[in-house]
This record gives C-alpha cells, sequence and structure tokens, in this order.
C-alpha cells in the first residue's frame, strides 16, 4: 500500500521571500527605468546643468528603491530599519522632486521618486503611521504639480500620446502591489511557525507516550516493592522466615522492574514497526515535508522487527535534526531471503560535512542490524541533494504477530 500525506507546497520559507522579493523588485526596476527613459526623451537633445542633475537624482532614487526592497522582509509594521536609510531612501527622491520645478518637460515625473519612496516606508510603518504616510504621498505629488502650474507657470496637461499616462497609473498602483505581497509573506511566515510548533507538539507527544510507559512500569513495581517492604518490616519480629520471603520476592521485584526499565530505555520493549512508520509519517508532515510511505509485508522475526523499528526512529530523528527536508519517502520491502528498509529526504544543509552520515546514532544502528546478518548503507548525493539510508536484514516473510 502507499501512504501519502502532503502538509506543505513544497517550497521552503526562504525561496518563497525569494519570489517575494524578485517580484518586488522586478517591478520597481521596470517602473524607474521608464521613469528614466521618459526624462530621458523629454530632454530633447538639452545639455542643461539641471537636465543632468535630475537625470542623476532619478537613477540614484531609483538605486536606493530597490536597495531598500531588502528591508521589506520584516513585514508589514515590521519597523523601519534605521534613521540612515530612511535618509538615504528619502533624500534622493525629495531633492528630485525639487529638482522637478525648475524643469518644465519633467513636472510629472519628478513626483514620482519621492511617491515611491513614501510607498516602501509606508510598508514598514504602524497601520497608523502607514495611512499618514501614503495621504502624505499623495498630497506631495499633487502639491508638486500645483507649485510648477502656480509659482512657475506650468500647465497640467499630458500629451495623448506620452508613456507619462501609464506610468502614472502604474505608479498609483503601487501601494496595493507591495501591501499585498506583504501581507502573503506574513501569512507564509505565520504558517512556518504553526508547522514548525506542529512538530514540536508532535516530539513532545512522543516524550509524553514514553513517560507513560516509563509510568506504567515504575508505579506498579514500586507500589508492590513498597507494600512488600511493610509487609517484611512487620513480620521480623513475629515472623523471620516469612519476613525472609518477602524480602526475597521484593529484590525480584525490583530486579525486574530494573530490567524492564533498561528494555524500554533501549527500546527493546514492545517497539511497533507499523507504528513507528506511521509515527514517523506523522512527524515528518508535521514539519511540512511530502512524505510518502509504501509498505510491504511486516516481518515475523521479533528481533528484525524491533531493529527496522530502531533504524526508522533513527532515521527520522536524523531528517529532523540535519536537515530541511520538503521531500521524504519510507519504503518496506520483502523477497524471499529478506527485507528491506529505504529512507531517503531531500533538504541538506551545510551544517553536515560532504560525505558524512549525519547522525552519531547510525553507528549503534549499524552494529545492531550486522549482528542479525544484515547490512546497512547510506548515501550521501550533494549534488542532487538526496540523502538515503538503506537497511537489508535476512528475515522470513510473514504479517507481523
Amino acid at each position: 500500500m502507499i501512504i501519502s500525506a502532503d502538509a506543505g507546497p513544497g517550497r521552503s520559507v526562504q525561496a518563497t521571500w525569494n519570489y517575494t522579493l524578485g517580484s518586488i523588485v522586478l517591478v520597481l526596476v521596470v517602473l524607474d527605468a521608464s521613469l528614466i527613459l521618459l526624462a530621458l526623451e523629454s530632454f530633447n537633445g538639452s545639455t542643461g546643468i539641471l537636465d543632468g542633475v535630475l537625470l542623476a537624482l532619478l537613477a540614484l532614487s531609483s538605486a536606493m528603491n530597490v536597495r531598500y526592497c531588502w528591508f521589506l522582509r520584516a513585514g508589514l509594521d515590521g519597523g523601519l530599519p534605521g534613521t540612515a536609510w530612511t535618509l538615504a531612501l528619502v533624500g534622493p527622491a525629495a531633492a528630485c522632486w525639487v529638482a522637478g520645478l525648475y524643469s518644465p518637460d519633467n513636472r510629472w515625473l519628478a513626483a514620482v521618486p519621492l511617491w515611491l519612496a513614501i510607498c516602501l516606508l509606508a510598508c514598514l510603518a504602524s497601520r497608523r503611521n502607514r495611512w499618514v504616510l501614503l495621504g502624505a504621498g499623495l498630497a506631495l505629488t499633487a502639491l508638486h504639480v500645483g507649485l510648477a502650474a502656480a509659482v512657475f507657470g506650468q500647465r497640467y496637461d499630458l500629451a495623448p500620446d506620452s508613456g507619462t499616462r501609464f506610468l502614472l497609473v502604474f505608479a498609483a498602483f503601487m501601494p496595493f502591489m507591495l501591501l499585498t505581497s506583504l501581507w502573503w509573506w506574513r501569512i507564509v511566515v505565520e504558517l512556518d511557525r504553526h508547522r514548525r510548533l506542529a512538530g514540536e507538539l508532535a516530539v513532545t507527544q512522543e516524550r509524553l507516550r514514553f513517560a507513560a510507559d516509563l509510568h506504567d512500569i515504575q508505579g506498579h513495581h514500586l507500589q508492590v516493592i513498597a507494600l512488600k517492604a511493610e509487609l517484611a518490616e512487620r513480620l521480623l519480629t513475629i515472623d523471620v522466615e516469612a519476613a525472609r520471603e518477602h524480602v526475597h520476592e521484593t529484590r525480584v521485584i525490583a530486579k525486574q522492574a530494573l530490567e524492564e526499565t533498561r528494555s524500554l530505555v533501549s527500546g527493546y520493549r514492545e517497539i511497533a514497526l507499523d507504528n513507528e512508520l506511521q509515527n514517523a509519517r506523522e512527524v515528518l508532515s508535521a514539519t511540512g515535508a511530502h512524505c510518502e510511505l509504501t509498505l510491504g509485508p511486516l516481518p515475523a522475526d521479533p528481533a528484525v522487527h524491533r531493529a527496522l523499528a530502531m533504524t526508522v526512529r533513527e532515521a527520522t530523528t536524523n531528517i529532523l535534526r540535519h536537515s530541511e527536508a520538503t521531500r521524504a519517502r519510507i519504503a518496506l520491502g520483502t523477497s524471499a531471503d529478506g527485507c528491506t528498509l529505504t529512507i531517503s529526504n531531500n533538504g541538506l544543509t551545510s551544517r553536515e560535512p560532504s560525505g558524512k552520515t549525519p547522525g552519531s546514532g547510525l553507528a549503534g544502528l549499524r552494529g545492531r542490524v550486522e549482528t542479525l546478518g544484515g547490512s546497512l548503507d547510506t548515501i550521501l548525493d550533494a549534488g542532487r541533494d538526496h540523502f538515503e539510508l538503506a537497511v537489508w536484514v535476512p528475515t522470513r516473510i510473514g504479517a507481523a504477530t
């Protein structure tokens, strides 16, 4: 049978941010490039100093707009990065706004850089200040055209075939594009946080299960030991032989409790392979990985059963600790001469040196498998972002009892 669980889109949070940032930067680059090209076109061969200064300010403001996008990772209401960066963003745009008043052909274009800078600042500001900034940006844009008309006698009209009309329309939609992109980024971050919490809860649930098993063992035995010790104490002066028998039974019960506790800690007490396989799938899925579980007939030999269950547990732990897997596969197959368990994943990280097997527990696991006459092999392919653990154990085929 094949059991598949898809708990996420299969992309890391870092990749999602890269796509979001790339989209924002692309829109700004296209908008700024169009702004500069339209400004060049409006010069009509002019070589005046003011035109050169305005063009330089447009280029500098465009570069700062693109650079400031990297701070948007803080998300909506994330806070401004610092006064120096804010001044570096707003300064060239404000200077361009002022210089544009003296350039009749660029009075609309010169107001756009300051509008774009204010849109970027509004994304990181608090919700109340965000709308204040956007309102101030609209007012400054209208003021720029009004001053040019009132003080310098420039007209408002735009040429019907001018690309400035389209540029202004795209610039007007910049707040919507930025805010929706960062809203989506916030959702991705929140989902990742919940996935991490789900993984931690799954680990906590496993710890509670272990604690419950330990309580079942120790609670019963300690209660019997306390009762036997109390009886021995009472009979010590009345019936020495009976007291000695109770002391002997206390020693046997204590030894039995110690053995069962050691078996539990070592993973030998009723480790069900099918339960471990299901737990592995649930834990990996809870972390956001797509986990595929393919199962054949389970081995009937209890020793093989335990060894494979421990392999699943150790491999799952290594995936959680030493990778950022988005895909995992667990396959259990049987043949006439043995049983093969294969566990693979992607999402290798640089924390593990190339060529080394992650997880120190695999060394003890290999010894346990070899004791049964089997073998344990690992394949680490950093180029294909693939790690695989394969265990083969000779066993007869049959349903587990």
